[in-house]
């Protein structure tokens, strides 16, 4: 019997992606799966039934007919409650779950004998590249964001000669230089603008300069493990402050992108910095979902503060589904690769460091060491 894959359709808040795109779906069938598609899972991706048809997947209507004998049920994501109290124990679940906003339902999968994988806790190392979905959603958000600045700025972004005299390009600064923040720069770039982007890691400097923007540098080392920065000393925080403070007040788009993962976002931008913005100035802030790296940003509002516009977008991959899911399947079937024994078989041992990394709960346990602590806390 071959192995089943499930997709259903994303029943979250604003969530417009679809777990596989069709052709993807035609990919694994042909490795020896079935696919069952929930009706219209893909339709707000602009994946309609009749392309995953013709990819040799089979359209479903009810959850029950999806996950009835399935053995993977595949999420963009975290599953509800509802979707869990119809899984069989055993069955795995892949998605991106952010376990520790999530609890409740990390709870549910233990309870329920679930086998989870959390996509984002893959570990960041070269054998992983083509799983990583921090970084493929990241550059959408990037990019995204970019837009987002111009659209609100009262400005145009590039150089303009005309007439009417000459129009100065508009000033984008943007705060962290991870794969959103390159994004971003290159975006920015794209549009015309003066481009300059900051990071506490040095080794960003280089790519930030190879985008053509400008690196604000400050004599501080923060490179920490796994490609992300390390928390910085109060001293060296206060160095932060001050320069970037500067650079912010001077800026006509700033984006900003810290994010540590599992911890809350970095305070960059403080209520007084927005005070010595200019009067039209836009802030567009990544990091709103996990605090905000601005005081005054307010996750999934648009605020004004002073002729400040200050926007704290939420799940901004989902605004271009399209190929936000295209690489989101991408990394998935890469991912199903470690999973998949040979036909008909799904492999037992978690062992491989990626499977381990990234393995949520398993057997009625919670195999993520700070997931397992923070529920313990909350018991």
């Amino acid at each position: 019997m071959p192995i089943t894959l499930a997709v259903p359709r994303e029943l979250a808040a604003n969530e417009r992606r679809v777990a596989l795109v069709p052709e993807i779906v035609g990919r694994l069938i042909k490795s020896g799966v079935e696919v069952r598609i929930q009706t219209n899972a893909g339709v707000e991706a602009f994946y309609p039934d009749s392309q995953y048809l013709a990819a040799g997947g089979r359209i479903v209507g009810t959850p029950r007919e999806l996950f009835d004998g399935a053995q993977v049920v595949l999420k963009v994501q975290t599953p509800t409650a509802e979707e869990i109290a119809q899984l069989a124990p055993g069955t795995i679940v892949i998605g991106i779950m952010n376990a520790g906003r999530n609890l409740p339902i990390v709870a549910k999968m233990r309870d329920g004998k679930i086998t989870s994988f959390a996509l984002e806790l893959i570990p960041r190392i070269s054998r992983a590249q083509s799983m990583d979905v921090l970084s493929s959603q990241a550059t959408a958000a990037g990019y995204v964001a970019t837009l987002m600045g111009a659209d609100h700025s009262p400005k145009f972004l590039p150089m303009l000669t005309t007439a009417a005299g000459t129009i100065r390009p508009s000033s984008v600064l943007i705060l962290g230089a991870g794969v959103a923040g390159l994004m971003a720069i290159a975006t920015a770039k794209r549009l015309g603008a003066e481009v300059k982007a900051y990071d506490v890691r040095r080794a960003a400097g280089d790519q930030v300069r190879s985008l053509g923007a400008k690196f604000l540098e400050l004599e501080i080392n923060a490179e920490g493990a796994g490609g992300y920065a390390r928390e910085l000393t109060p001293e060296e925080k206060a160095k932060e402050q001050e320069m970037v403070s500067a650079a912010v007040a001077q800026a006509d788009v700033v984006i900003t992108t810290a994010n540590i993962p599992g911890r809350k976002a970095p305070r960059l931008v403080t209520k007084e910095t927005v005070g010595r913005m200019r009067p039209g100035a836009v802030l567009v802030d990544l990091a709103a979902e996990s605090g905000g790296n601005c005081e005054l940003t307010r996750p999934g509002e648009t605020v004004v503060q002073d002729g400040v516009t200050i926007l704290g977008p939420l799940n901004l991959p989902s605004a271009i589904p399209f190929h936000t899911s295209q690489m989101y399947a991408k990394n998935l079937q890469s991912f199903l690769g470690l999973l998949l024994a040979g036909p008909g078989a799904l492999t037992t041992d978690f062992s491989d460091e990626i499977l381990a990394a990234s393995l949520l709960t398993s057997q009625g346990e919670v195999r993520h060491g700070p997931t397992r602590e923070l529920l313990g806390s909350s018991a």
